[in-house]
């Protein structure tokens, strides 16, 4: 069995789950809790960075991050399943997927400012700079709203995952001035009951 080195906050861990859940391997992976602060904890032999999630192989191999541990679901489920294999489409789901993972990023970075600096330390400047990104991505999925496949594609799963952190973690902020992804992210929660059961309170 397969071992998911996570926390149940993390989006990006949240990722590697929805993928699982869609291609039907849930049961082939066990959860395991990582702490990425405690020097001791295993998870920075499994990963030098110290970063979840992290999938550890049967054979004890370790993969990270989670756009390589879905491709690697991908291709155990029998390819071209959460990562289509005809060019096009390929290529608009890794764009997608990095759209996400980067306005996911910028969110965690936010978060990190608050608390790992004292509110004297900072950085009015840097907060903009991150928040602009995440607006940006916003604006750009508001615009042009991904579609939604069959079985979803690794970028929709990902816009997924950074839309719920962002109710997570910033009180679904983003909600009103966003109706056709609000009404996107219920669609996708309607057809892919993991999302539900990831769920985090807030």
């Amino acid at each position: 069995m397969m071992i998911l080195r996570s926390t149940p906050p993390s989006p990006f861990g949240r990722k590697v789950k929805l993928a699982a859940s869609v291609l039907g391997l849930s049961g082939e992976i066990k959860i395991e809790a990582a702490d990425t602060n405690d020097d001791k904890d295993s998870l920075r032999q499994q990963n030098p960075v110290g970063k979840i999630p992290v999938l550890v192989l049967e054979d004890g191999t370790t993969l990270f991050d989670s756009r390589v541990i879905l491709e690697y679901l991908d291709h155990r489920a029998g390819g071209g399943k959460i990562i289509p294999k005809e060019a096009a489409a390929r290529f608009a789901a890794l764009r997608l997927q990095a759209l996400a993972d980067g306005a996911t990023d910028a969110q965690i970075l936010v978060l990190y400012e608050g608390r790992w600096r004292s509110p004297e330390h900072h950085s009015a400047k840097w907060l903009d700079y991150q928040n602009d990104k995440i607006a940006r991505a916003l604006a750009a999925l508001e615009t042009t709203p991904p579609s939604l496949d069959a079985m979803p594609n690794v970028g929709q799963i990902a816009v997924a995952c950074f839309l719920g952190h962002r109710d997570l973690r910033f009180a679904g902020d983003w909600r009103a001035k966003h109706p056709k992804l609000v009404a996107w992210l219920d669609r996708f929660a309607a057809q892919v009951p993991a999302f539900a059961s990831t769920k985090v309170a807030a």
